[in-house]
């Protein structure tokens, strides 16, 4: 499990997967201690007896092979400290006529390279190989060849530069692993945007007709009772419509009612709607929309959808015009959304006002435009009134 996918599970989650973790690396230092271990104890013994004629090998040897098997088990945490532990052992063993093999000095050897102390890695070749040119260092007597010492050498060289490959490769893995988990953020973190944006638009829409009706219905419920009843089973549609699209939105966030019908994800085919709601707060819309030569992608037609809807949000909530206008045309690898209204818009500071083009159902649309490679801009128009023009490309192109 990646640190992405732990980020997103609670705390007890979390705190048993961690504690499972340290167990499973424990139970394999574990492991990976006794065999070597056994891997240096055997091989000690085995050796005395293939050579009868030398002296037996001291029990302390044994203890002392043990000693620097056993301590791997510690390797994670102290990687410096076990390769002291493994080196002094492994030496000290060697100068008591014990046929040795270095298998936990080379597994401390690799494991502190891998954890980056490469100063305390190379240290312990330049102690390995002085004891071994003059044994005299550790007790033993004899003099090794040249040969010998150039051979030790190069092996030593191969030793670490194999292991420099290993460390290499291992940097490697985990850059591409952060790459990955970063991606991941990334990603959920402009889902988690759009749906921000999703939630906006459909609340600011729905809320701001069923506030228009609300209010007809207030003042009519005494002098006109049946307008008043219209206005009410239009607050019931709206209300209706606003909690189905609110469950597809954050059905998301949770697996709950999946037998529960959903109703179609929102775009430019379901502008009707848009129409008779904007119709019901008191805005005659009027839909010029060309048809598309091929269907458009899934996230255009839905950011197209919501611009529409929140220009049109904008146009019965922040002006005192009465005509919309919708158009939809396809060119150069793009849908071009345009609404024009007939308002004017109210004062920046005024309560409920259009803030000239800095409020933040402008900023939403915006935002949806940019998230496709698009543009848009909004602002009065010569003649009067309000425009919002939205260039959505089909394949995240440039304009």
């Amino acid at each position: 499990m990646s640190r992405a996918d732990l980020s997103g599970r609670g705390p007890r989650a979390r705190g048993a997967f961690l504690r499972t973790a340290a167990a499973r690396r424990w139970a394999v230092d574990a492991a990976i201690a006794a065999a070597v271990t056994a891997a240096q104890v055997g091989a000690a013994h085995a050796g005395s007896s293939w050579h009868p004629g030398q002296d037996p090998v001291p029990v302390s040897a044994y203890v002392l092979l043990s000693v620097g098997g056993a301590s791997l088990i510690a390797r994670r945490r102290y990687p410096v400290g076990v390769l002291a532990v493994t080196l002094i052992t492994t030496l000290w063993a060697s100068g008591q006529n014990a046929h040795v093999i270095y298998l936990a000095l080379i597994v401390a050897f690799f494991n502190a390279v891998l954890a980056r102390k490469r100063a305390a890695a190379i240290a312990s070749l330049l102690i390995g190989y002085a004891a071994s040119v003059w044994p005299w260092l550790i007790g033993q007597g004899g003099r090794p060849s040249v040969a010998f010492a150039a051979g030790l050498a190069a092996g030593l060289i191969f030793l670490l530069s194999v292991a420099e490959l290993i460390r290499s490769r291992s940097q490697r893995a985990a850059a591409l692993q952060r790459s990955r988990e970063e991606e991941f953020r990334r990603r959920a973190s402009e889902e988690r945007m759009r749906m921000a944006r999703d939630l906006h638009d459909v609340v600011a829409h729905n809320i701001s007709v069923i506030n228009v009706q609300a209010n007809t219905a207030l003042h009519l419920m005494d002098r006109q009772p049946e307008r008043a009843r219209s206005a009410l089973t239009t607050i019931n549609d709206v209300s209706r419509q606003a909690l189905v699209e609110l469950r597809s939105v954050l059905g998301v966030l949770r697996d709950i009612d999946e037998s529960a019908p959903r109703a179609p994800s929102p775009g430019l085919a379901r502008l009707g709607g848009l129409v008779d709601n904007a119709a019901a707060a008191g805005l005659a819309v009027h839909i010029e929309a060309a048809e598309p030569q091929a269907p458009l992608p899934a996230d255009v037609d839905l950011a197209a959808y919501r611009i529409v809807q929140e220009a049109l949000t904008n146009s019965a909530r922040h002006s005192a015009g009465t005509k919309a206008t919708v158009r939809v045309t396809y060119g150069d690898g793009a849908v071009i959304v345009e609404v024009d209204d007939d308002g004017v818009a109210r004062p920046a500071g005024r309560p409920g006002g259009r803030a000239s083009t800095t409020g933040n159902g402008i900023a939403g649309m915006t935002e949806r435009a940019k998230a496709l490679g698009g543009t848009m801009q909004a602002g009065r128009r010569p003649e009067g009134g309000f425009r919002v023009t939205a260039w959505l490309p089909l394949d995240g192109g440039e304009p």
